[in-house]
């Protein structure tokens, strides 16, 4: 395995380096590109018209041009269909003059087409309390495991895990914001998925590292950090393996049935299992290079201070 010499804890900066890195491209991401949030967030409508007819993928790509066509580009973020209704998305509203002049349009071509629409609609007030419960909700896992892990191990600890939670959500976030991936409230379930995945790895090493001291008592922090990141490696490589292996596979299935019908239903459940191989990953990266390297920096800035304090005595 290309880790097997590597130091973890003497070669910190090559992976503060590459955190660095990631943290420079994040920020950039935001600042051009911003985020891509969906009307779960913003506000916006859906609105649901039967045609009369099957819906197939030529079909629901002609309504979509047909609409860019008669009001613009921003009132059609995405389509979908079922049997012979179609779902339109929107973050612009669709007055009631403008439904009618849509649904004279499309009757043009589909005659069987109902008159009939359904209408829902997410104000940007409800968008906004949609976000703000959603963050509140991330601040409030993450709290909860910092009081856990400050709880179960030392306060260095819980703060380190909370830098690799946070790692991980700013990875997912720039690869969303890079990729302009809009964010609905699925994601957000992903990502709270992703919290207590990557948690869980991160204390199966901090288990070993808390072991190991007290049976090596007489060794330095940082040797102890690196023999159980390295005694556990190999389970936490496996077992993301073995996670991406299963999740990779719905994720192909749906993006293959995106590409090949763009406007199905499988494009939440797609965006869904990308953001759980994305946050995977990052996971993986933060419990094996960041978790103990972490830890071992806050433990020394405690011992070196109580040293400090010994020193003075004498």
């Amino acid at each position: 395995m290309l880790l097997k010499n590597f130091h973890f804890t003497k070669n910190k900066n090559v992976t503060l380096i590459i955190v660095a890195a990631v943290l420079v491209v994040g920020i950039l991401s935001f600042a051009i590109r911003g985020l891509n949030l969906d009307i779960d967030f913003t506000g916006g409508n859906e609105l649901t018209v039967d045609l009369g007819e099957t819906v197939t993928n030529d079909i629901a790509e002609n309504v979509k041009s047909i609409i860019r066509n008669e009001f613009g580009e921003e009132y059609v973020s995405s389509t979908s269909y079922n049997g012979t209704s179609i779902m339109i998305e929107s973050k612009e509203s669709m007055e009631t003059e403008q439904q009618t002049h849509l649904l004279d349009v499309l009757a043009e071509q589909y005659p069987n087409l109902s008159r009939d629409v359904n209408l829902s609609v997410t104000s940007e007030r409800f968008g906004s309390h949609m976000m703000r419960n959603a963050f509140f909700a991330v601040i409030i896992a993450v709290v909860l495991m910092l009081i856990y892990i400050a709880f179960r191990f030392e306060i260095a600890s819980g703060l380190a895990s909370i830098i690799c939670l946070l790692h991980d959500l700013f990875v997912m976030l720039t690869v969303y914001s890079m990729f302009q991936i809009p964010i609905s409230s699925s994601i957000i379930a992903a990502f709270l998925t992703i919290l207590g995945y990557s948690i869980n790895a991160t204390i199966v090493v901090f288990d070993r590292i808390r072991e190991n001291r007290k049976r090596q008592a007489e060794l330095p922090f940082e040797e102890i950090v690196n023999e159980s990141v390295h005694e556990t490696m190999g389970r936490s490589f496996n077992t993301t393996l073995t996670t991406l292996l299963t999740i990779g596979a719905i994720f192909v299935a749906c993006a293959i049935t995106v590409a090949v019908s763009p406007t199905s239903n499988l494009g939440n459940l797609r965006d869904f299992s990308g953001t759980l191989i994305i946050g995977i990953i990052a996971g993986l990266f933060s419990s094996v290079f960041l978790s103990g390297m972490l830890w071992n920096a806050l433990s020394f800035i405690r011992i070196g201070k109580g040293k400090q304090k010994r020193k003075s005595k004498g």
